[in-house]
């Protein structure tokens, strides 16, 4: 493994010495086979370094960036790199990708500013684990173009437009779940800036005109997709809200979303739980301190898997069936990603909390 340069602070000392691992805050179980979920992400993923979503499904680059978080988190870093190369092998001119892939061929060629973004929490989140800055800056010009098309795209009101059609045209709709991923992979591109000494000052603005804009200008973002858990907790989760609108947020809607005893559901007005999504609010509730809480939502979840020891994808509410069947990569990542939050399984488990990022306060000035 390498190790970032002497020059550069490591990511315990530069980011945040006080939320390191210690016995106040590492159970001394933790009831995932991380093997089981990390290695059946590793036994999908191809040669070439793509991840689909299952044996036989679909790639997408936002799903493809959280499975290689999971491989990271796993110990798997090679096959992680290979996934990130992957990446940049078929980056397209313009600094994004497209949509969907099979066999790294294109199968929908919407290029999505939410989806290129994402590369940058995936490689954060590998520098934290392995402290391998060369890789990282080897990445810097994918990383640079994914970055400047999402932010190419935002308006002057701070929201960012989701995405441009196959054939050119921009779609003039902003979705807050998503601009929310793009807030969190906006940090995650400064900091690795700031880490190879990169300044970005465009990059800086346009994360504090975006939390601005998801903050306080919500008729900004297509409502309709309210129903969808994640505009509920997204916001927080990447830390565009915090404090006490943070709490306010999170309990408007908890009773909307949440089956007490078994998960969140994808969609409020469907009988559907999912892991992914409870395993994202896992990572919302450690992220704002509610240590208690989150190990209780965790333990919800902590036996719906197969016979393997991967994770299920969901299951219908109250009947307890299983769908879909397929074994998916990007939840098994999202789990391993709330066990770490929780177990502090890698140097990473922190990279969520709100008191790790309010240490970067350059991060968040505030537009005038």
């Amino acid at each position: 493994m390498q190790t970032a340069p002497a020059a550069v602070e490591s990511a315990e000392t530069f980011f945040l010495p006080d939320m390191r691992p210690n016995a106040q805050t590492s159970p001394q179980r933790q009831p995932v086979d991380i093997q089981a979920a990390a290695g059946l992400i590793a036994a999908i993923q191809r040669p070439s370094g793509e991840i689909p979503w299952h044996d036989g499904g679909k790639t997408d680059p936002w799903d493809h960036v959280e499975a290689a978080m999971g491989l990271t988190i796993g110990g798997f870093t090679k096959a992680a790199r290979h996934a990130y190369r992957w990446l940049s092998a078929r980056q397209l001119k313009d600094g994004s990708w497209y949509a969907g892939y099979r066999d790294g061929r294109p199968s929908d060629r919407t290029r999505d500013t939410n989806f290129s973004a994402y590369i940058a929490v995936g490689l954060f989140h590998y520098y934290l684990v392995t402290g391998d800055l060369r890789f990282v800056d080897a990445q810097w010009p994918t990383l640079r173009a994914a970055i400047d098309f999402a932010v190419q795209h935002q308006t002057r009101h701070g929201d960012v437009y989701w995405a441009v059609s196959p054939q050119g045209d921009v779609d003039r709709m902003a979705l807050l779940t998503g601009c929310s991923a793009i807030f969190m992979s906006l940090k995650c591109a400064l900091a690795i800036a700031r880490l190879t000494g990169r300044p970005q000052p465009a990059w800086q603005q346009a994360l504090a005109a975006l939390g601005h804009a998801i903050r306080f200008k919500p008729h900004r973002f297509n409502m309709t997709k309210s129903r969808f858990s994640m505009d509920w907790f997204y916001p927080i989760l990447a830390g565009a809200v915090t404090g006490r609108a943070a709490q306010e947020r999170l309990d408007a809607s908890w009773k909307k979303f949440v089956v007490v005893g078994q998960g969140v559901r994808c969609v409020s007005d469907q009988p559907w739980v999912t892991l992914a999504e409870t395993s994202e609010l896992i990572l919302t509730l450690a992220a704002m301190g509610h240590t208690d809480l989150s190990h209780i939502v965790f333990n919800w979840i902590s036996e719906k898997k197969f016979d393997d020891g991967s994770f299920w994808c969901g299951f219908t509410c109250p009947d307890i069936v299983v769908w879909p069947g397929e074994k998916m990569t990007w939840t098994n990542a999202a789990v391993l990603m709330a066990a770490d939050a929780l177990f502090n399984l890698t140097p990473a488990a922190a990279m969520f909390n709100h008191r790790f990022w309010s240490t970067l306060d350059d991060l968040y000035a505030r537009p005038a």
